[in-house]
């Protein structure tokens, strides 16, 4: 183990302009337009699905609070990590952690790079289904290519972040003017979808059908927590962390309901559910000949969300060797470029893995349940540090009733779709998850350190170039 003064720091590159770009540019990506679909087809009418998308920005409102809160009492890299494991210990970190980089994070990204190749290839294939290998190649490639972009400079991968933010308003602020002007010239849709009389006609009552549109719902708002893996690149986090999360979501919500109104001003509920590519569907109406334009948005969109996925999820498998719960080659970066290179591959690999065997409505319903499960884990340390510490240093602190209020809907999204409709699948995403206690007890409890694994992690540390990093507090 090097001395301290040997060890490499990562700088503070982060600033507001760049937290808001990494909160709402992850947020705005594939969700707006891939899930208005599925969760109308969930719900069963256009006044129901609003109401879900509404009330998925509220939640995420809340949760993102509570983050703020634990976000400025631990000022480490790593979310989550961080906030279970001083709050709770190891055992539970590590399932946490485990989840978000083996789990989540690489099923985001594969899910978001699925959504850039479908609107990437869309125009190609009017009227029929693209061939299921040129779209997940086309994902392949976008994953590889924002790979090396995080690996190569942060602060490319930043300003990338801001020109893809910008693109991105830009882009659902044309759907949005778009609609304005198709309902100034036909009323008649908006009329039919959005009127008192029928807005809610067809609602369902299952309550596994409202928890899969909440999953569906609440991923096009993942990414309200991503500025929290990165604290420590984080210019004045006190400050700019509440500001960033706050600004980001509250942009981000108010878009995403102006948005979905746009699409039912021009389409019916059934054009809607029976589209490969809304915002492609909604051009072809709206925009004509040009039509295409959207496709190119939804992917540039996509692909920014995408490059901030990458670069938060770098991070975690980082921040998580480093507290000692992942091999050690995780806790490096590189000499040169001061970046978490052996994490970003490590992120990069699985998530190429879940991209063989999985679709996008597959793996956003599958893993939602189960991170819920770990938000709620998460906020519960407000209330539970508030109680035992309370002596803590808290910049910002949230009314004590929202952290409650999260729980009690983690609790639903958890349990609601479970109990309604129980499908094997689940169980097999709980057991691939907490069989990692086999990894646990041997090489975290007990420190069993084989090896191969010193070779290794040796091997590896002259190969990609990398060294220990030191924290900034």
């Amino acid at each position: 183990m090097e001395p301290q003064h040997d060890r490499l720091k990562i700088k503070r590159e982060i600033g507001l302009i760049g937290g808001i770009s990494i909160v709402s540019g992850t947020m705005i990506g594939s969700g707006i337009f891939m899930s208005p679909q599925f969760i109308l087809s969930y719900v069963g009418s256009p006044g129901a699905s609003l109401l879900i998308w509404a009330l998925s920005g509220l939640v995420a409102m809340l949760a993102a609070l509570c983050y703020i809160e634990l976000g400025t009492v631990f000022s480490e890299s790593g979310g989550e990590l961080i906030y279970v494991l001083r709050t709770y210990g190891s055992f539970p970190a590590f399932f946490s952690s485990l989840f978000w980089i083996v789990l989540s994070k690489p099923f985001g990204v594969a899910a978001m790079a699925i959504s850039i190749s479908k609107y990437a290839v869309a125009p190609f294939y009017l009227g029929c289904d693209p061939p299921e290998l040129l779209i997940k190649s086309v994902a392949a490639g976008a994953i590889l290519l924002v790979t090396i972009v995080n690996c190569l400079n942060v602060r490319l991968a930043l300003r990338i972040q801001v020109v893809f933010l910008l693109a991105k308003v830009l882009a659902l602020a044309v759907i949005v003017i778009g609609g304005m002007v198709a309902v100034a010239q036909d009323s008649r849709t908006i009329v039919d979808n959005l009127s008192i009389e029928n807005s809610f006609v067809g609602t369902g009552t299952s309550l596994s059908t409202f928890g899969m549109a909440f999953y569906q719902g609440l991923w096009s708002y993942a990414g309200w927590y991503n500025l929290n893996m990165v604290t420590e690149e984080l210019k004045r986090p006190e400050v700019n962390l509440p500001k960033a999360i706050t600004i980001g979501v509250s942009l981000v919500t108010f878009l995403y309901l102006l948005v979905n109104v746009s699409y039912l001003s021009v389409m019916t509920p059934k054009e809607l559910i029976s589209s490969n590519a809304v915002a492609v569907t909604w051009g072809n109406k709206v925009l004509g000949s040009w039509g295409w334009i959207m496709s190119v948005a939804a992917s540039l969109s996509a692909f920014g969300s995408l490059n901030g996925s990458l670069f938060s999820g770098g991070r975690l498998s980082f921040a998580t060797a480093r507290v000692g719960l992942f091999p050690e080659i995780f806790s490096m970066v590189n000499v040169r470029r001061l970046t978490p290179t052996p994490s970003l591959i490590f992120t990069t690999f699985i998530s190429l893995i879940v991209l063989l065997s999985g679709d996008f409505e597959t793996i956003v319903n599958y893993s939602s349940f189960l991170g819920w499960f770990f938000h709620a884990m998460t906020v519960s340390g407000v209330i539970y540090l508030r109680i035992k510490k309370p002596e803590l240093p808290r910049p910002y602190k949230v009314f004590i009733l929202l952290p409650v209020l999260v729980i009690i809907a983690a609790i639903y999204l958890v349990l609601a779709p479970i109990l309604d409709n129980p499908q094997i699948e689940y169980f097999y995403v709980a057991l691939a998850l907490f069989s990692g206690i086999i990894l646990y007890i041997p090489f975290i409890h007990y420190k069993v350190c084989p090896g191969l694994l010193t070779r290794l992690t040796v091997f590896l540390q002259l190969f990609l170039e990398v060294a220990p990093a030191e924290k900034n507090m």
